[in-house]
């Protein structure tokens, strides 16, 4: 029997208690009859937790695991120190409070290859069991859900109605807003009162959820200092926030020249209203961070870590600039195609396999 075909039955049981007569009425009246089919509904529906994915707190479905986010930047992300370093305190400075004081906002901005998407996968698989295929994981892709600049007041509607559904239906949502330079400019002030300084809209609790934005947007600036910063003889490593965060922060998003003006934030009440809570950039990947992608492809097929073939990954690549060749183009994005095509024309295909 259904679990709802269970709890419908429950319920006449209980109203024919509660309102029958002589030696079957308990004394519950309408009101205890209510509540004792609300507290039979409410453990119905935890026991739906055993076999399906639910927002109950303190199940296995909603569990943060911050070890998990921590081995995941630490192992698996190659060149972003200052990205291991912000997204792991952010989250977990959000999720240390029962009643933060807003919703999370993070903006990672950089080239592609970088491992933005890396990243915002490897924040929800810290958050749900399920990780991406979980239903409180919501995906836009801005050219797939927003393609049309003259529909950006139908679009506001949509997302506006879609966040509000789904954060009711779970307070610690994530929204991951992909490619959000190429937003109609304007819209993703749809979600300010999302993630405004309020305790509640409508009832319903918005400070839990979390929003990640992933842009292309500032790769070239970004660039920039990087190559100023490594003719200045500092270490990669040794680069702080303060060194790059001013580009986004300090009018970025306003400047004629600027590589942000098409952006998505471009004049958005976000930036004015300073909702955005970290600006994190994802600094271009060098020839040896592709090496790792290649090695780490490799693994993942179950190959073995041939040299001569992450050499040939990493020569395929194009990098810039031209003098010195220093960043990967694409940085990792395009590494498993490249290892496909390697591998397919390998002469001696079986000295892959262990």
């Amino acid at each position: 029997m259904k679990i709802s075909r269970v709890f419908v039955c429950m319920c006449l049981l209980i109203s024919q208690i509660g309102y029958g007569s002589g030696s079957i009425t308990l004394g519950l009246g309408a009101a205890g009859a209510t509540g004792l089919a609300a507290a039979i509904y409410a453990g119905l529906e935890r026991i739906k937790c055993v076999a399906y994915e639910c927002c109950y707190p303190n199940t296995e479905w909603t569990r943060p695991n911050m070890t998990a986010l921590s081995q995941n930047l630490k192992i698996k992300l190659y060149g972003q120190h200052l990205v291991k370093k912000v997204v792991h305190r952010a989250l977990r400075g959000h999720l240390s409070t029962s009643e933060p004081k807003k919703a999370l906002v993070m903006s990672f901005h950089g080239w592609t290859g970088g491992g933005k998407n890396y990243v915002a996968r490897f924040v929800a698989e810290s958050l749900y069991k399920l990780g991406m295929r979980s239903n409180y994981v919501h995906q836009f892709v801005s050219p797939l859900h927003f393609p049309h600049h003259h529909l950006t007041d139908i679009y506001k509607l949509h997302l506006q109605d879609w966040i509000r559904n789904n954060v009711t239906k779970c307070e610690r949502s994530l929204f991951i807003f992909d490619e959000i330079d190429k937003m109609p400019v304007g819209m993703i002030d749809a979600i300010k009162p999302f993630i405004d300084y309020h305790e509640s809209i409508d009832g319903v609790d918005f400070r839990k959820s979390i929003f990640l934005f992933l842009s292309n947007t500032g790769g070239a600036n970004i660039t920039r200092r990087m190559l100023e910063l490594w003719k200045e003889g500092k270490n990669r490593e040794d680069i702080e926030l303060s060194d790059l965060e001013d580009l986004i922060l300090k009018g970025a998003f306003n400047e004629k020249d600027s590589d942000l003006v098409n952006s998505g934030l471009h004049h958005s009440e976000l930036i004015h209203h300073s909702l955005v809570d970290h600006y994190i950039p994802f600094l271009p990947l060098e020839r040896h961070h592709i090496e790792l992608c290649a090695e780490d492809e490799l693994a993942r097929r179950n190959l073995r870590p041939q040299k001569d073939v992450i050499k040939k990954v990493a020569d395929e690549m194009v990098y810039f600039p031209a003098e010195t060749k220093l960043f990967s183009k694409t940085g990792c994005k395009r590494v498993a195609q490249k290892v496909s095509f390697l591998i397919a024309h390998d002469e001696d295909y079986d000295r892959l396999f262990d």
